[in-house]
């Protein structure tokens, strides 16, 4: 019997489970050889999966389903283990429980004794208790809104994925509106660094992401004023985002955009310091904190820190300015390739940063953001070295396959297109 891409899909599919199932059986075990090596498979099983993806224009109804229900099972195999090795979440409950005790997130330091009542069990085990908190006040509303539900790890896990969930919904809709095939879903659905990072470990990245989806969506729909505050709102929870400003000139108008300023400096109210606005530990993450950096680590050495965290901003935004005039409106290349180009020049690049663009990987163009959403993933190393009592550095190795995955795959693809440009020149050239 021959098999149809369908089935394939199905087989793939299965893969994906199995091996996620087992990499989630090991999360506590991150870097170490039971969990990647599930991983890997995972991995190879996804791209085999994109391949089938761009191969074939539809499929069926019901594979999509069977695939999102997969999704949804491995998704909760990661979801009822502890967050493992990374350890933001637990920033996330203390900063939640300090609004709800009238302190600012931006003012108190984890580690003042004078503070040491107030932690609890899952919060005295944060990272970088020395530093305020670094998180825009859209991320720090929504952790104040989940703590006062519940106050755990296990419920912001649970918000996050309810928010990935609202994803899938917002991109099948997305894909419907711009008449693009509805199986492109499950490249989002399926990509392993979803169920680690959001289910498993368990990062607010997914909530800005949401909120971004949302704009795109409504600029979709030609609905300007939500296109504008959900951009806003998606800026106040994490400020990657805001390379994408020019993809908005002239298809929103000033009153929304000035609606969703309005929102955005009112969110920032509540945590004014005597008429301040609030940046917590922002300068020292830019000034100290360093992962996975190779390009901002070469220009650190001939400018200072702060100027190069400002050329990433600005490599995004004028990346952005040239899809603005490249790019059909919606185009999903226009929002992956500025967030990307500036988490190229930056100096941290931690795998779930990568959270960013996967909602936006749907075309040929966008295969290197692909590959590098995956060849960050061994990376996880560093957290094993850590339990050695290693120096948190990426070794040498690991970002010349990480990068030099991308390079490879970026010169195919030019190289593809050039000989392809050739060929059709030339059989123009023989008609005439």
């Amino acid at each position: 019997m021959k098999l149809t891409p369908a089935h394939r899909l199905y087989g793939l599919g299965a893969i994906l489970l199995a091996a996620l199932t087992i990499c989630s059986r090991n999360f506590s075990r991150i870097g170490e050889p039971s969990f990647f090596i599930p991983l890997a498979v995972a991995g190879v099983a996804y791209l085999l999966a994109i391949r089938e993806l761009f191969s074939t224009p539809e499929f069926p109804k019901r594979v999509i389903v069977f695939g999102l229900a997969l999704s949804a099972l491995w998704h909760f195999q990661f979801l009822r283990m502890p967050p493992g090795l990374d350890d933001d979440i637990h920033r996330y409950v203390w900063d939640g429980r300090v609004q709800r005790l009238g302190y600012n997130p931006y003012i108190v330091v984890p580690s003042d004794a004078v503070l040491a009542s107030l932690h609890t069990s899952e919060t005295r085990t944060l990272n970088n208790p020395e530093v305020p908190s670094p998180y825009p006040a859209g991320a720090q509303l929504f952790f104040r809104a989940v703590t006062w539900i519940h106050e755990s790890i296990f419920a912001l896990k649970v918000a996050f994925v309810l928010c990935d969930l609202a994803i899938v919904f917002v991109l099948l809709d997305v894909l419907r509106c711009i008449r693009q095939g509805e199986h492109w879903v499950l490249a989002y659905a399926w990509h392993p660094l979803l169920a680690i990072e959001v289910a498993g470990s368990g990062h607010v990245d997914i909530v800005g992401v949401l909120l971004l989806l949302v704009s795109v969506a409504a600029l979709v729909h030609r609905w300007r004023a939500v296109a504008a505050l959900a951009f806003g709102l998606a800026v106040s929870v994490k400020f990657l985002p805001i390379v994408l400003l020019p993809l908005y000139w002239k298809r929103v108008r000033i009153r929304d955009a000035a609606l969703a300023a309005i929102v955005v400096g009112l969110i920032y109210v509540p945590f004014l310091n005597n008429g301040r606005i609030p940046i917590g530990s922002l300068g020292t993450y830019v000034q100290r904190f360093r992962f996975n950096d190779p390009v901002f680590a070469t220009l650190e050495r001939v400018a200072a820190p702060q100027l190069v965290a400002g050329l990433a901003v600005l490599v995004g935004f004028l990346t952005a300015v040239w899809m603005r005039t490249k790019s059909a409106e919606g185009s999903s290349d226009a929002f992956a390739w500025p967030m990307t180009a500036s988490l190229l020049c930056a100096p941290v690049v931690y795998p779930w940063y990568m959270l960013w663009m996967l909602p936006f990987i749907r075309s040929s163009s966008t295969v290197p953001i692909l590959i590098w959403t995956l060849s960050i993933i061994p990376t996880y190393y560093v957290w094993h070295l850590r339990t050695l009592g290693r120096p948190w550095v990426v070794p040498g190795w690991i970002m010349l396959l990480e990068y030099g995955s991308v390079a490879v795959a970026a010169a195919i693809i030019v190289f593809r297109r050039i000989t392809r440009s050739a060929a059709l020149q030339c059989s123009a050239d023989q008609a005439q």
